[in-house]
């Protein structure tokens, strides 16, 4: 259903569960297992999500669901199910290193919001993108009601989440939804690039930049000790010192 490759700070998972990325049980227990890998690893600075199939994640597993809701307690299995793809969304948002997900295909329900716990996201200008629930009943549950009006403000989130409506690649750059869009046969060369560069910076400041805007979202402007905080700690390791004498060398040269 995966596959993970590391290299150095970098590291790919690749979903591959043909045909469309569907996700069920031990589709959620398998991610999980790679997460774990990577927390033995450590030294990841930069976590690359795709696909190798035509779209990146149709969300759930139909099969899965049409299960639950012929059992009498189906409807207690199908939410805990739905905590279950919340655990994993949450934990690959609190990852420590920075996640991009590269959407070259259509991602909808939780294929969209397992992109939304990412802190980047590329997509091609010819994939849709939505939260279809409504349409048969149901909300777009593993954070994708939270996630999506947080990261695009209560109008986008109304539009897309009540009418069920998706949205190109192409419109999701202007709506928030991603940060940056590419022609289909780009998508993967600058979901690369992309990578490459995040994978150049220093690990350490990475991860204090993506605490800093985590804190961000709490109440109660703590986010401004946190800054205080993470610079201290980081102006005194080697890194820091290298990386800025260089820069200040630079600018008197």
């Amino acid at each position: 259903m995966f596959r993970l490759e590391a290299d150095g700070p970098k590291a790919v998972i690749t979903l591959s569960r043909p045909p469309v990325n569907a996700i069920n049980n031990a589709w959620i227990a398998g991610f999980g297992a790679l997460l774990d890998r990577l927390d033995a690893d450590g030294e990841i600075a930069v976590l690359h999500i795709r696909s190798d199939q035509q779209v990146f994640c149709a969300g759930a597993d139909l099969r899965q669901v049409e299960e639950r809701f012929g059992l009498d307690d189906g409807h207690l299995r199908f939410s805990e199910e739905v905590a279950a793809f919340q655990r994993l969304f949450r934990r690959i948002e609190t990852l420590p290193c920075v996640t991009v997900a590269e959407i070259g295909g259509t991602a909808m329900g939780g294929g969209l919001e397992l992109t939304l716990a990412c802190d980047l996201r590329i997509a091609a200008e010819e994939a849709w993108l939505g939260l279809p629930e409504v349409t048969i009943g149901l909300v777009p549950g593993a954070g994708g009601t939270q996630r999506l009006t947080r990261l695009c403000g209560r109008s986008v989130a109304s539009r897309m989440i009540l009418t069920g409506d998706p949205v190109r690649g192409s419109e999701a750059v202007a709506l928030g939804l991603v940060q940056w869009a590419a022609p289909r046969d780009r998508v993967a060369e600058q979901a690369e690039k992309l990578v490459a560069r995040l994978g150049g910076l220093s690990r350490p400041a990475l991860r204090a930049c993506k605490s800093c805007i985590a804190e961000a979202a709490r109440p109660g402007g703590e986010g401004f000790e946190r800054e205080v905080d993470v610079t201290r700690d980081l102006i005194r390791t080697p890194e820091a010192r290298r990386l800025v004498e260089a820069f200040l060398n630079k600018r008197k040269g």
